[in-house]
């Protein structure tokens, strides 16, 4: 699919008159576990020309696309990327370490990246995913379970637990968050992994109640452990040198 993807973002930054900055494979396909009927989750960084910036008046900061091929794309603008990255968007963030790269303009992403990680704030992405945890964790509370739900659930909580303990931005590949755990609930989940691989999104499995035991012990630990975490260390300054760095210069 790769060359679809390719040539979908060269129409779109056709049509739009803008720069595709860096474009990345999000969700299942880049966490690891993708069902054979996975969407393709396309989100990217676009820039405009610099006198679209000068404008006092509000615009439109995203561009999204769903294509009949299973193409889902969402994009930010330049300008919007910065806000979210004041607020340590835990999406945002994410994107720069997808193992799966369509487009990356490398000046944008060296001086882009590196504030990126200065701006981590551990408890504001902890309690994103705490909040995604606890609401996949209630939705696996059943004696059969949708396979994609328990795997959200696993991520988010996993994700959790390597900020907790690791204090940086947490790995996008899910195969990298099963060094959190033991060797007997790691083998469970990579055997869930294979399952995943050869089952639609819409699959339902019979409850492994002691992983969801598991599971809900983790997320009760991360929420109580996450109140001692600290803030990012944005500094607004350093950001609009930057953002003029990448507009005149990228």
């Amino acid at each position: 699919m790769t060359p679809k993807i390719l040539e979908k973002l060269k129409e779109i930054e056709a049509k739009r008159n803008i720069e595709i900055l860096l474009a990345v494979e999000s969700g299942s396909r880049a966490w690891g576990f993708a069902s054979p009927d996975s969407d393709y989750d396309i989100r990217f960084i676009y820039r405009h020309e610099k006198d679209w910036y000068l404008s006092p008046w509000d615009k439109d900061e995203t561009i999204e696309f769903m294509t009949e091929d299973d193409l889902d794309g969402s994009g930010w603008d330049l300008r919007k990327t910065f806000h979210l990255l004041l607020k340590s968007n835990a999406a945002l963030l994410s994107w720069f370490y997808s193992p799966i790269v369509y487009v990356k303009n490398d000046k944008f992403y060296d001086v882009f990246k590196s504030l990126a990680d200065s701006c981590f704030s551990p408890i504001a992405v902890s309690y994103h995913y705490l909040s995604m945890s606890k609401k996949y964790l209630e939705a696996c509370r059943s004696d059969e379970v949708k396979l994609k739900s328990y795997f959200y659930c696993l991520r988010t909580t996993l994700t959790g637990k390597w900020i907790l303990e690791k204090g940086t931005v947490p790995p996008v590949l899910f195969s990298e968050l099963l060094v959190l755990v033991d060797d007997f609930t790691k083998t469970k989940i990579e055997n869930l992994i294979a399952l995943k691989a050869t089952k639609g999104e819409s699959y339902y499995h019979p409850n492994d109640w002691e992983l969801f035991g598991f599971l809900e012990k983790m997320v009760a630990e991360n929420e109580e452990r996450a109140k001692g975490l600290k803030g990012g260390n944005a500094d607004k300054r350093e950001m609009e040198k930057i953002f003029r760095t990448i507009l005149e210069n990228c």
